[in-house]
C-alpha cells in the first residue's frame, strides 16, 4: 500500500508491503495554478562539496595527465640520469628546468584536449559540409589555407625559432639568415608546403590514387634542390634545416586537422570506405616542405649576397644579445614571449576556421559552448606549452648535447653551464674510442625510448594489425619504427661528430626507400612512410632538435641540423623492409597451403 504524507511544505511516499515499510526522500509540496493544475517545478541545483568534485574530474583528469607524463618523463629522467651518473656532471638550472617539464605536461594535456574539443570538430564539420557547397576548386583552395594556418599552430614549429639563436652566424650565414632574419618567410614556406600536400592528400583520398608516383614525384625535386644547395659552400648548411623541416610539420595539429578534412571530402565523395583513407597525406606534408624551404634558400642565394646577409645577422645578433643582456622584466622573457606566441599560433586558425564556416560555408557550429571551450583550452595549453618548451625541453636537450661530448674530446662549456669558480673545460672523460661508444649509445637508446612512448605510434600499430589481419602484428611494427628512429639518431650524431656531410645518410637512405617502395604492395607503402611522421611529436622534435644543435656547438660542427632527418628516413627503411618479409612470408603460407 502507498501513501503520500504531508510534512508542512513536503511530502513523503511511504509504501508499506506485509514485510516491511519503505520512506522515499521529503520533496516540495506541488504547488497549483488557479485552476488546479500541477506547476512543474524546476530541478533543485546540484550542490557538490570539493570532495565530490576531486571524485568527479580526478579519474578524468589522471589519464590524461598520465598519457604527457609517459611520454615526457622517462626521457627527462633518462637525459638526467645519464648526464649525472655516466657524464658526472650536475644539472644546471635543475628548479627551472623541472618547473618547465611540469609546463610541458600540464601544457600538452590541456591543449591536447582542446584539439579534441575544439579544433578537431571544425575540422570534421568543415569536411563533411564544404563538398556540398563549394565546386572542387573551393575545396582544394580551403585545405590549402588550412595547411598553412595550421603550420602555425603546431607545438614543435616553435622550435625552430629557438634553434635558431643556437646558431653561429659567422659559421653558417645562410642558415642563420633563414630562421632569424627571414623567420616568417621560412615558417610561412613551410605552411606553403603542407598546404600543397593536404591539396594533394585531399584529392588522392577524393580518386584513390596510388602514394607511389607521387613519392616519385615528390622526391625528384627535393633531390635535385639538396645537390644544388650541398654543392654551394654559403648554402650547404640549409640542407640539414630543411630536411629537419620535415619532420617538425607532422605534429597533432596538422595531422588531425587536415586528415579530418581530407577524409570527410572522401566520404563525401563516396570514397570514405577506401584502405588508402588515412594513408599517404603525413608523408606528403613531410616531403613538401623539404622542397619548400631549399626553394627559399635557393631563392635567397640567388638575390642576396653573403656579405648582405652577414650584415643583416649582424643587426638582428647583436639585438638578441641587447635583449639577453638589458634590463627584461620576469614577465616579458618569461611570460609576454611565450604568451604571445600561443595566441598568434591559435587564434589566427580559429578565426579562418569560423570564416570558413559561418562566412563560407553559412552553417552554425554544434555544441558551440563545448567547442568554444576546446578553442580556449587550446589557447592556454599552447601558451603553457611555449613556457616549459623554452624553460624545460629545449633547455634540457641544449644542456645534454653540450655536455655529451666531453666524454671523447676535450670541450669548453658555455658560460651557462659552468659551476662556481670553474673553467669551463671538461672532458674527455673515457678516451677517444670508448667514448664515442658512449655517446652513439646514448643517442640510440634516446631514440628507441622516445619512439615507444609516442602514443600515435600505439595507435598505428593497432590499425595497420587490423588493416593486414594480424598478419604485421602492432609488436613488429612498433619495434621496426623505434629501431629505425634510434639508428637514424644515432647515424645523425655520428655526423656531428666526425662532421661528414649529410647527403651520405639521405641519399643511401632515400636510395634504399624507393627500391623497397618498388618491391611492396600499397598498403605497406602507405604504412612505411606514414610511420616517420608519428614518431616525431611534440615531446620528441624540440628535444632532439636542440640537443642535435648543442652537440653541434660543443663539437664545433658548423650546424647541428640533421638529426631528425635522419631519424625520419631510417624508420621508413625498416618498416619497408619488414614489410617485405612479412609478404615474402605470406606468399609462402599461401603457397604450402595450395601444395
Amino acid at each position: 500500500m502507498a501513501k503520500n504524507i504531508r510534512f508542512g511544505d513536503y511530502v513523503q511516499a511511504v509504501t508499506v508491503d506485509s514485510d516491511s515499510v519503505s520512506y522515499s526522500k521529503l520533496i516540495p509540496k506541488p504547488k497549483l495554478d488557479k485552476n488546479g493544475k500541477e506547476i512543474p517545478m524546476k530541478p533543485e541545483k546540484l550542490k557538490l562539496a570539493g570532495v565530490d568534485v576531486y571524485n568527479l574530474l580526478q579519474p578524468y583528469l589522471s589519464v590524461r595527465i598520465m598519457e604527457q607524463i609517459s611520454a615526457v618523463f622517462p626521457l627527462a629522467a633518462y637525459l638526467i640520469l645519464f648526464q649525472i651518473i655516466v657524464l658526472q656532471r650536475s644539472i644546471m638550472g635543475a628548479s627551472q628546468i623541472t618547473i618547465g617539464l611540469v609546463a610541458v605536461i600540464i601544457g600538452l594535456m590541456i591543449f591536447m584536449e582542446g584539439l579534441k574539443l575544439g579544433l578537431m570538430p571544425f575540422g570534421d564539420i568543415i569536411g563533411n559540409t564544404l563538398p556540398k557547397k563549394l565546386p572542387l576548386v573551393g575545396v582544394l583552395a580551403v585545405a590549402g589555407l588550412l595547411g598553412i594556418g595550421v603550420t602555425y599552430a603546431e607545438p614543435a614549429i616553435g622550435t625552430l625559432k629557438l634553434a635558431g639563436s643556437l646558431v653561429d652566424p659567422e659559421k653558417a650565414p645562410a642558415l642563420y639568415y633563414l630562421l632569424m632574419v627571414q623567420t616568417e618567410p621560412t615558417v610561412l614556406l613551410v605552411g606553403i608546403g603542407v598546404g600543397l600536400a593536404a591539396i594533394i592528400g585531399t584529392m588522392r583520398f577524393l580518386y584513390d590514387w596510388s602514394l607511389k608516383p607521387l613519392i616519385y614525384i615528390s622526391l625528384i625535386p627535393g633531390t635535385l634542390l639538396t645537390a644544388y644547395c650541398a654543392m654551394d659552400a654559403n648554402l650547404s648548411s640549409i640542407v640539414g634545416l630543411a630536411w629537419d623541416c620535415g619532420a617538425v610539420t607532422t605534429g597533432p595539429v596538422t595531422v588531425p586537422l587536415v586528415l579530418a578534412l581530407g577524409i570527410g571530402v572522401a566520404s563525401s565523395g563516396g570514397k570514405g570506405d577506401s584502405s588508402l583513407s588515412g594513408f599517404g597525406i603525413v608523408t606528403l606534408a613531410s616531403i613538401f616542405p623539404i622542397v619548400a624551404v631549399l626553394s627559399l634558400g635557393v631563392f635567397y642565394g640567388l638575390t642576396v649576397s653573403v656579405d648582405e646577409m652577414k650584415a643583416a645577422n649582424a643587426v638582428v645578433f647583436q639585438a638578441a644579445q641587447n635583449a639577453t643582456g638589458g634590463s627584461v622584466s620576469m614577465w616579458d622573457e618569461i611570460l609576454m614571449g611565450p604568451i604571445k606566441d600561443g595566441v598568434q599560433a591559435i587564434v589566427p586558425l580559429v578565426i579562418f576556421l569560423m570564416f570558413i564556416l559561418f562566412g563560407v560555408l553559412r552553417s552554425r557550429l554544434p555544441n558551440a559552448f563545448i567547442i568554444i571551450y576546446g578553442l580556449v583550452l587550446s589557447v592556454i595549453g599552447m601558451c603553457v606549452f611555449n613556457i616549459g618548451l623554452k624553460y624545460g625541453l629545449s633547455a634540457l636537450g641544449e644542456q645534454a648535447g653540450n655536455v655529451i661530448p666531453g666524454s671523447f674530446a676535450n670541450i669548453t662549456l658555455p658560460e651557462s653551464l659552468r659551476m662556481a669558480g670553474e673553467d669551463g673545460k671538461y672532458g674527455p672523460l673515457y678516451g677517444g674510442f670508448w667514448g664515442v661508444i658512449i655517446a652513439c649509445l646514448f643517442a640510440w637508446v634516446l631514440g628507441f625510448g622516445a619512439t615507444l612512448a609516442e602514443p600515435a605510434l600505439n595507435a598505428l600499430g593497432s590499425t595497420v594489425q587490423n588493416m593486414t589481419n594480424g598478419s604485421f602484428k602492432k609488436s613488429m611494427l612498433m619495434y621496426s619504427v623505434a629501431f629505425g628512429v634510434a639508428t637514424g639518431i644515432l647515424l645523425g650524431v655520428t655526423k656531428l661528430i666526425f662532421n661528414y656531410n649529410l647527403l651520405y645518410i639521405l641519399v643511401p637512405g632515400y636510395v634504399i626507400a624507393v627500391l623497397l617502395t618498388l618491391m611492396s604492395s600499397e598498403e605497406f607503402v602507405n604504412i612505411g612512410w606514414d610511420s616517420a611522421g608519428v614518431t616525431t611529436g611534440p615531446v620528441t622534435v624540440p628535444l632532439v632538435l636542440a640537443m642535435g644543435l648543442g652537440f653541434g656547438g660543443a663539437v664545433n660542427a658548423v650546424e647541428g641540423f640533421g638529426v631528425l632527418a635522419a631519424a625520419s628516413i631510417a624508420p621508413i627503411c625498416a618498416v619497408l623492409a619488414l614489410g617485405v618479409y612479412v609478404q615474402y612470408k605470406v606468399k609462402q603460407g599461401l603457397q604450402r597451403a595450395d601444395d
